[in-house]
């Protein structure tokens, strides 16, 4: 199943400056963020009525406040959230989609940034927030038109690594079995 998004193509600034949002094969989207001026405490238990959960196992960025947290989508996919400390009691929200961690394609599949998903939470929590633009250091005043984002199935049907452990540890431990066996 894919998953079918949109995200900001052309921005402009509060000075009328326009951007259109870099897009390449290796980094995918360039990346926005969310600006809000609340508590990682208040955050998390917003995302959590939402069904958000903590992350077990993750790559953690420099400067994020405590474990990122992630919500499952439309199987394979999940929502990854990642709260950074921007200093003066301002939060940074870097979220992105991606195939779930409970499959073995999570490590090498395609993920894309989001931003209009996070602002949907937000604004049904009436949390105020901005969106801003880290390279040129300014706040989003508009957005213009939008790329559409088609993230795309894996090829080959995604592998659940949990039960795989299961049982290769039970055919490692029937083979250590009859070797022990025969030996003694």
């Amino acid at each position: 199943m894919e998953y079918i998004t949109t995200y900001p193509k052309t921005i402009s600034f509060l000075d009328g400056l326009k951007h259109k949002m870099d897009v390449d094969s290796k980094n995918g989207i360039e990346q926005l963020h969310i600006v809000v001026k609340k508590s990682f405490e208040e955050l998390m238990k917003i995302f959590a009525e939402e069904g958000f959960t903590k992350v077990k196992f993750e790559h953690k960025q420099p400067e994020q406040i405590g474990s990122g947290i992630n919500l499952k989508l439309k199987k394979p996919w999940e929502m990854h959230i990642r709260m950074i400390d921007l200093k003066k009691g301002f939060i940074g929200i870097h979220a992105e989609v991606e195939v779930s961690r409970d499959y073995l394609q999570h490590l090498f599949s395609q993920r894309t940034p989001v931003v209009y998903e996070v602002e949907e939470i937000l604004k049904k929590y009436q949390v105020e927030y901005s969106i801003w633009h880290d390279k040129i250091k300014k706040n989003v005043h508009l957005i213009i038109d939008n790329y559409k984002v088609k993230l795309a199935s894996p090829s080959i049907p995604v592998i659940a690594w949990k039960p795989m452990i299961f049982v290769i540890v039970t055919i490692v431990a029937m083979y250590g079995w009859k070797f022990f066996d025969t030996i003694w």
